[in-house]
């Protein structure tokens, strides 16, 4: 048995995006959902409805993989049904509040791509945000189960440089990837630094919050459903029960030092300004709200972000310092600046290829020669807070089919996953015994079960 695509990591935001489209478009066409919602296959208590494959199909289509049949991906989708079945079995659990927190994320940037506007969002789905998290939250739960569920099965498998070399060996010369234009390409990102106007103006604010709570006896979680920026200000500014060392330490510092009920002065971490208020706390684990305000930025910020970078990239111009390591030491993307500031592929590889860059950032280099560095540019980062970068056109390859030289990373990836896929396919053979699976005689062709 092949396991192809059993978990599809790669495009998050997009896919979960995807996800809320797809289930408009069919409420839309359909007032009568049970033959769309079909059950084609049950894992013991868990099941795969016929919607849910036709919704993953057009995922894996949307991203221009045309080649993935659908018995490929149901065969993929009752495997993610297995690993969460085997994960109760074996008490292999994600906390709840991490589900929470990642579901938060998730649709904090479902808003930010709708331009920020949840009411328009509201109004496509005639659901409130809350209740589109909800119904989303048992989906959320499944895939990082199954996710930590198949960590857990392939944490320990590693490939040699010489089980590298061997799997490329045994790959037919006419079957060899032909890989399309590839690039070097980074950037250092500034977000603009809060004013100490804008600084009195939050921190009043939410004293005057604050005041509302300790004197005129508002409940606190009222105040947060009003006022809050954060996506917890759809549970009142409750965060649940957090595990120390989980949030960042400004917060958590200021968060630790209450006694239960007694509310924060103002603090501020990179997500913005917050009052906290402390419900409970046992050792190690406590549970509090928060009410947090994102700050406003003027031009004058921008001005102030850009002569930062501007004056980095003349560092770099000169010599002074190298890309990479000016990136790691003031690049505000986290995701980037670990790397040295450069974009990776999906096989963790710096050379990526010019089809999986970004709109924005493919029509800029576009207009860039290599070697090259742009002035800043203001851009929208994945939470859709809006900050400056300058990006860097290192190196440029042309069309070519896969050699060990110039590939060895993608090589490299693709035989550890291919080790992986053999991993989970024995798994799946001896753990398919200790559960119950049924497939809808409509998808028999499909052999899921040999």
């Amino acid at each position: 048995m092949k396991i192809l695509k059993y978990i599809n990591r790669n495009n998050i935001l997009s896919a979960f995006v995807l996800n809320l489209l797809f289930r408009g478009v069919i409420l839309a066409q359909s007032s009568d959902l049970t033959v769309i919602d079909k059950i084609i296959a049950k894992v013991d208590n868990y099941i795969v409805l016929k919607s849910e494959l036709e919704r993953s199909y057009l995922q894996v289509q949307s991203s221009g993989d045309y080649n993935t049949t659908k018995c490929q991906i149901l065969e993929g989708l009752v495997l993610n049904k297995l690993m969460v079945a085997k994960a109760e079995i074996d008490s292999v659990v994600v906390e709840e509040e991490i589900i929470d927190r990642q579901l938060d994320m998730k649709m904090q940037g479902v808003i930010a791509q709708a331009g920020g506007d949840q009411k328009k969002l509201e109004e496509a789905f005639g659901k409130s945000m809350e209740e589109i998290r909800e119904d989303l939250r048992d989906q959320e739960k499944e895939q990082m189960v199954a996710e930590k569920m198949q960590m857990t099965i392939t944490e320990e498998i590693t490939v040699t440089p010489a089980e590298v070399k061997r799997f490329f060996k045994n790959i037919p010369k006419d079957s060899l990837p032909y890989f399309s234009t590839e690039v070097e390409i980074g950037q250092i990102v500034k977000k603009p630094v809060v004013s100490a106007e804008e600084k009195e103006r939050i921190e009043n604010f939410l004293m005057k919050i604050r005041g509302e709570a300790l004197d005129d006896g508002i409940d606190f979680q009222v105040l947060a459903g009003r006022h809050s920026e954060g996506p917890s200000k759809l549970r009142g500014g409750n965060l649940g029960d957090v595990e120390r060392g989980q949030m960042v330490p400004e917060f958590e510092a200021a968060a630790l030092k209450l006694k239960n009920d007694e509310i924060s002065l103002p603090v501020e971490t990179e997500f913005g300004f917050h009052i906290i208020q402390m419900v409970d706390r046992r050792g190690n684990i406590y549970n509090a709200r928060h009410i947090l305000i994102a700050p406003k930025f003027t031009e004058k910020d921008f001005e102030i972000a850009a002569h930062f970078l501007d004056s980095i990239k003349n560092l770099f111009l000169n010599d002074t310092i190298t890309f990479d390591r000016v990136a790691k030491k003031f690049s505000d993307d986290k995701e980037t600046s670990s790397n040295g500031g450069f974009i990776r592929d999906r096989s963790g590889a710096n050379r990526i290829s010019v089809s999986e860059l970004d709109p924005g950032l493919f029509f800029t280099m576009d207009t860039m020669q290599v070697g090259s560095i742009t002035d800043p540019l203001k851009y929208k980062m994945a939470d859709g807070k809006e900050a400056l970068r300058i990006i860097y056109f290192k190196s440029k390859m042309k069309p070519h089919q896969a050699n060990l030289d110039d590939d060895y990373q993608k090589i490299y990836m693709a035989a550890l996953n291919a080790k992986k896929q053999k991993q989970m396919s024995d798994w799946f053979k001896d753990a398919r015994h200790e559960v119950f699976i049924e497939i809808d005689p409509e998808y028999n062709n499909c052999n899921i079960l040999q």
